[in-house]
């Protein structure tokens, strides 16, 4: 179980972190050619949420990865999940049904994360 929370682990940083990339630093308008929710939220909260998902990457796999404050591996993927829940709604609201599947993916993928970090496979 532990390596396929590895795995998880890998896919969910490298998803997270190449949208936190672009989120973090690309214009917005060719945020808003590629996503189109970004035309109805704010550059600073855009940026927030492209920051907040690196941190998360990253904490997804360093501390583990270096055996230091392990925890912080659930505590990052609590706050992916976190970050999903807004996202699903934005999508809601904006009737984007293919996108808060995605979302919903991502959350329970962290969930398990979280579950298994913080519970029986702890580091």
């Amino acid at each position: 179980m532990n390596v396929f929370l590895w795995i998880l682990q890998g896919v969910l940083a490298a998803l997270f972190l190449m949208a936190g990339v672009t989120k973090a630093t690309q214009p917005r308008e060719k945020l808003i050619a590629q996503l189109p929710w970004v035309s109805d939220v704010s550059t600073p909260v855009v940026r927030l949420i492209g920051v907040a998902e690196l941190a998360g990457a990253l904490g997804l796999i360093l501390p583990g990865a270096f055996d230091i404050a392990t925890a912080l591996t659930a505590l990052a993927a609590t706050g992916l999940a976190v970050i999903m829940i807004p996202a699903m709604g934005l999508h809601a609201r904006r009737k984007e049904p293919k996108a808060i599947g995605f979302n919903a993916i991502l959350l329970i993928v962290a969930a398990v994360i979280m579950w298994g970090r913080f519970g029986p496979y702890a580091f």
